[in-house]
């Protein structure tokens, strides 16, 4: 049987109605303007009417009954009956009725009567889904104006409702609950907080978002606390939403200790966003100033594919950072960055700003102010192979003005021209060529060691050969083994100039056939050399990959300026160890080591990382020798664990720990502990920082927090939903 559209229209509009959701068939008002009444004479498309039987009677009534379904577009609506009156223009609805929209609204209903102008109706039994997360269950759903839904003794919830009986976990118990779908804001009166039946918090009004509302200014999830330089103390965020651009968050932080407002605030530009995160503190830690930090960073596109790039961080004192618990750093580095990188060229003008937060450390005898700007551009088919230029002009600067390391300000210029040629040959032989021709000039204040100007060119060349072999073997993996070598040369003489950046130098895998392994170009390696190396790598078949490099310099002369624990002092360096191993679980541990002449360990260290759907793990150890010349006046063995472990569907456990071997002290240790379901998350962690310094102090810190998840809160992980029996 064919149905008018003319019948069709007033069935879609109550199913938008109840929805909450705008129609096109309603009259928007009593004597609508001309383009109103030309919007609501528009026909609705797509519209599918499916029922047992549709009887049309002869005074105007269309009755749809049996299986009755009407769809359009992502709405479905399913009843028992559908009567609509022409005359009258009023539509009613038998139960059990169903309508869904997408999946963010499901609406349950036994009846529901709609009047004339389908703005306003009666719901009985409703119960409301909102975004598979909170429900709505009320006596009576009243829709008003077509904009709002009035609730009668409401329940509301975001737990799964099992039909044995049992409680939910927490719902909340309303007289009243209105929803402005125009706002999509909930408005409870009179409502009680019920934990397994059990009233627990009662609030004669009561506000929340609902879950669909992305932002939505009010008070958001408290934390409370204890620690032992704070006492006890609690966090009340409020979030103001300011458009759709930028927002704020304040939250003050109470105790009996402290007066603390923190503070995040956000905004988003055309081509950038910013983000400022700070606090401002009145303590009884330290009662002759005002504490607080600021820590500021942001990312701007430019023209000509530039990016401006900022991470700027100020703090009052020295042991406000970690008094709070705000951050680990023990200096703090700021910088501006305008830069651009592409295949062909990376360039970079940067700033940057230091403040040392070390109790060894004096900040007007440390570079506080570094200036950098650099350009390296790659030709490529130039002479069969590739030219590569770079230019680079730096500065720093001190506040003191002592003679020597304390005082010294430097300004510097370089420039490289380096061309590259490689070839393949026919056995599988991979060889290289490299020549390269620097120049240096540097210009040195407030140190009489040194000249005060120096400059100089250094020639370089190199030659390198690599040949991979591969071999399948009987288990499905396969095998490579390479052998590397590299002889080298670099000429000119050693500029007068103080060794004040190539003091901490890396061996690793990574500069294994470099022509220098110093981080800067206050220090170059000169004279002859050659580097030795092999690489043996394994991939299974079941998806375990494993890879070793062993590697070792040898050098005519010896290199003064690197440090014994460097691994690249004397005339032979010692033994490079590093190593791989992963697999397809999410394992990944790697691991080096240098090895002196005499067997012993001049520097060690490994990482272990595990991910999959139950475990997360970050564990590291790191030794390092005493060295004077990094200064280092001790050895240094530390460990560091960092993980949490998924027990079952809801709990999880969390645990970090720092250990000092040398001392064999315990320096950071925390446990947490959290349960999450579809509705609730609790968390519960205690840490413990111990410090043997005179400025920081040890503390310890109690924290609980619990959220009720599905108000404006992802919680759509079904991993944590809960069964019923």
């Amino acid at each position: 049987m064919t149905i008018s559209p003319r019948f069709l229209c007033p069935v879609l509009a109550a199913t938008a109605l109840i929805l909450g959701q705008p129609s096109e068939a309603p009259a928007q008002s009593a004597q609508p303007s001309g383009a109103t009444q030309q919007a609501a004479k528009k026909e609705p498309q797509n519209v599918v009417l499916v029922a047992d039987s549709v009887n049309l009677t002869a005074d105007g009534l269309l009755i749809a009954r049996g299986n009755v379904e009407a769809l359009t577009d992502d709405v479905r609506l399913i009843a028992k009956e559908i009567t609509y009156n022409d005359k009258t223009g009023e539509i009613s609805l038998v139960g059990p009725i169903r309508i869904t929209q997408g999946e963010s609204i499901s609406v349950v209903a036994d009846a529901a009567e709609l009047d004339a102008e389908l703005r306003n109706g009666l719901i009985h039994s409703a119960r409301v889904v909102m975004a598979d997360q909170v429900q709505l269950a009320a006596a009576r759903l009243t829709r008003v104006e077509g904009r709002y839904s009035v609730l009668d003794k409401t329940t509301v919830s975001s737990c799964h409702v099992c039909e044995n009986g049992e409680p939910p976990l927490w719902r909340i118990r309303a007289r009243r609950v209105v929803h402005d779908q125009l706002e999509k804001q909930l408005y409870f009166d009179h409502a009680s907080v019920l934990v397994r039946d059990v009233p627990v918090f009662y609030f004669p009004h009561l506000r929340m978002p609902d879950p669909t509302l992305d932002r939505a200014q009010g008070f958001l999830i408290p934390e409370f606390n204890h620690s032992s330089l704070l006492s006890y103390g609690v966090k009340v965020p409020y979030f103001i939403p300011w458009g759709t651009d930028r927002d704020l968050v304040l939250s003050p932080y109470l105790s009996s200790k402290t007066r603390t407002m923190e503070f995040r605030y956000r905004q988003a530009f055309e081509r950038g966003g910013i983000q400022l995160d700070g606090a401002i503190s009145d303590d009884d830690i330290r009662t002759d100033i005002i504490r607080g930090y600021v820590f500021a960073e942001g990312l701007f596109q430019l023209g000509q594919d530039y990016k401006l790039t900022f991470d700027l961080k100020a703090v009052s004192d020295d042991t406000y950072l970690t008094d709070y618990d705000y951050s680990d750093e023990d200096r703090l580095n700021s910088d501006i960055t305008i830069a651009r990188a592409s295949r062909t060229e990376n360039t970079r003008f940067a700033a940057y700003h230091y403040q040392t937060l070390r109790e060894d450390e004096d900040n007007d005898e440390i570079p506080f102010l570094v200036l950098k700007a650099e350009t390296e551009r790659r030709y490529l088919n130039i002479w069969g192979g590739e030219l590569r230029t770079s230019v680079e002009a730096h500065a720093h600067q001190r506040r003191s003005t002592k003679d020597g390391d304390a005082g010294r300000d430097v300004g510097r210029a370089n420039a490289n021209v380096q061309w590259l040629g490689d070839w393949t040959l026919g056995n599988g032989l991979r060889t290289g060529v490299t020549g390269a021709v620097a120049f240096d000039a540097y210009r040195t204040e407030n140190d009489s060691s040194v000249s005060t100007f120096d400059s100089g060119f250094a020639p370089s060349v190199a030659a390198y050969m690599r040949y991979p072999m591969i071999k399948s073997g009987q288990d499905g993996a396969s095998y490579i083994l390479e052998p590397v070598a590299q002889v080298a040369w670099t000429g000119g003489d050693m500029l007068d100039v103080a060794n004040d950046e190539s003091t901490h130098v890396e061996f690793d895998e990574g500069n294994l056939l470099s022509l220098s392994r110093f981080p800067s170009y206050d220090r170059r390696e000169r004279g002859l050399s050659s580097a030795l190396g092999m690489n043996w790598s394994r991939v299974s078949a079941t998806g375990w990959r494993g890879n070793l490099t062993f590697g070792q310099v040898f050098r005519q002369e010896v290199q003064p300026d690197f440090s014994k624990s460097s691994g690249l002092s004397g005339t032979s360096s010692d033994l490079l160890i590093a190593g791989q191993l992963s697999n397809q679980s999410g394992l990944l541990f790697t691991g080096r080591a240098l090895l002196d002449n005499q067997g012993d360990l001049d520097k060690v260290g490994a990482r272990l990382g595990w991910t999959n759907d139950r475990l997360w793990l970050d564990a590291s150890y790191i030794w390092l020798q005493k060295d004077l010349a990094e200064s280092r006046d001790k050895d240094i063995s530390d460990m560091k664990f960092d993980g949490s472990y998924r027990i079952n569907r809801h709990w999880t456990g969390m645990m970090d720990w720092q250990f000092d071997a040398v001392s064999g002290e315990t320096s950071e240790a925390g446990l947490g502990l959290e349960y999450r379901n579809e509705c609730l998350r609790v968390e519960l962690s205690l840490s413990r920082r111990f410090s043997t310094s005179s400025t920081v102090q040890s503390s310890t810190k109690v924290g609980f927090n619990v959220a009720l998840l599905g108000f404006s809160v992802n919680s759509n992980d079904k991993s944590y939903d809960r069964k019923c029996g």
